[in-house]
């Protein structure tokens, strides 16, 4: 698929099972639950959404005006700030999306993916990729 101009030197080689394991943890300290969006008007919504933080589970609430804003203020408020620097969206296949996002938090910057059925689901997949490995 294609990368991000500054992403493929630092990936260029890797088998999948290693860019996923750099770019695409399965484990770490937060996992993703439920997550549904309410309207509220005027472009806002109300998103909620289950979290794993530890051997926790959270229930979170934010008012954002979409799901990246929504879960960034989420996962600040649960102690893992991350500032998003790059934002890419792939179509992989035809029911498929890739979200890349470059990372950052105290000075440590890290590649994130995630995939989904939407792009949703995908920002919400790298995100989760991108505070597991900040935040480890």
């Amino acid at each position: 698929m294609p990368l991000p101009t500054e992403m493929r030197a630092e990936c260029a080689g890797m088998s999948w099972r290693t860019f996923l394991a750099t770019y695409s943890p399965s484990g770490g300290p937060i996992r993703f639950g439920r997550w549904s969006a309410t309207p509220r008007g005027a472009g806002i919504s109300e998103f909620k959404a289950t979290l794993g933080i530890g051997d926790a589970i959270a229930q979170t609430t934010a008012t954002a005006c979409g799901p990246v804003s929504a879960l960034t203020t989420m996962l600040y408020d649960a102690g893992f700030q991350m500032e998003i620097l790059s934002f890419h969206q792939l179509h992989i296949a035809a029911d498929r999306i890739a979200t890349v996002l470059l990372c950052e938090h105290d000075g440590h910057r890290h590649w994130a993916i995630g995939f989904g059925a939407d792009t949703t689901e995908s920002s919400i997949e790298a995100m989760i990729s991108g505070a597991n490995l900040l935040h480890r």
